[in-house]
């Protein structure tokens, strides 16, 4: 059973009764399982589609302007996903970052597929398990995770940084990044577990599954790209 937080904002879902919580809880993880087999269906057609996947190769030959174009699709859908009064302009939110992460994913998939054959499966396993066991400790736990904030922040800018510098400068960040950006992935996953218990409103399901999404396609690309390097050393 959900406990009431009696610290709780009153506009928070924590500060709900407990099948007021209980419903945002479901629909946030039904809009999440949704943007996760609407990216996966898109993942498939574009893999099988010639001009995506000849999209998916220019992409690898000018990767710093994906990444920027990137972040600002993410930033602009995040915002819309956010808004209080456009249910529709949450769903658009929403809708937009699938898209874009399903078109940036395209170059990894796209190796994947061709030279490792059922990595992308593992992958997936993977990153479902570190998933189920990461939510499981915070609704066991039910502590508020939003200290981290600061550390996901620093950590996402020198990550950024190491990233860019790598295309610039040509050098390869390896395994040990890829390790360390994993890590990452969990803890992002951890907080925003968090704050689906403790901070989001009641209506805020939709950004709350956004959140939820960028975060576990982060902890994807980095568990495949371990799995990828692994097998190219046999």
């Amino acid at each position: 059973m959900l406990e009431s937080n009696p610290y709780a904002s009153p506009y928070t879902v924590a500060a709900q009764p407990a099948d007021v919580r209980a419903t945002f809880i479901k629909k946030t993880y039904a809009h999440l399982g949704g943007a996760i087999l609407a990216f996966a269906a898109l993942e498939y057609l574009f893999l099988n589609n010639t001009v995506m996947k000849n999209l998916g190769l220019a992409m690898m030959n000018s990767w710093w302007l994906v990444l920027i174009a990137f972040m600002g699709v993410s930033y602009i859908a995040q915002k819309w996903a956010m808004s209080g009064t456009s249910k529709g302009m949450q769903y658009a939110g929403l809708g937009l970052y699938v898209v874009a992460e399903a078109i940036i994913f395209i170059p990894i998939m796209l190796m994947a597929s061709l030279y490792f054959e059922g990595i992308i499966a593992q992958a997936g396993i993977i990153t479902a398990a570190l998933f189920l066991g990461i939510t499981a400790i915070a609704f066991i736990t039910k502590k508020d995770f939003s200290f981290l904030n600061g550390f996901l922040m620093i950590g996402g800018f020198v990550a950024l940084g190491l990233i860019f510098a790598s295309m610039i400068f040509g050098f390869q960040l390896g395994l040990i990044f890829c390790g360390a950006m994993a890590i990452f992935a969990s803890v992002a996953i951890l907080r925003d577990t968090s704050n689906i218990i403790h901070h989001y409103g009641t209506e805020q399901y939709v950004a709350a599954s956004l959140g939820l999404f960028a975060s576990v396609a982060l902890l994807f690309w980095y568990v495949l790209q371990i799995l990828m390097s692994l097998a190219g050393r046999d």
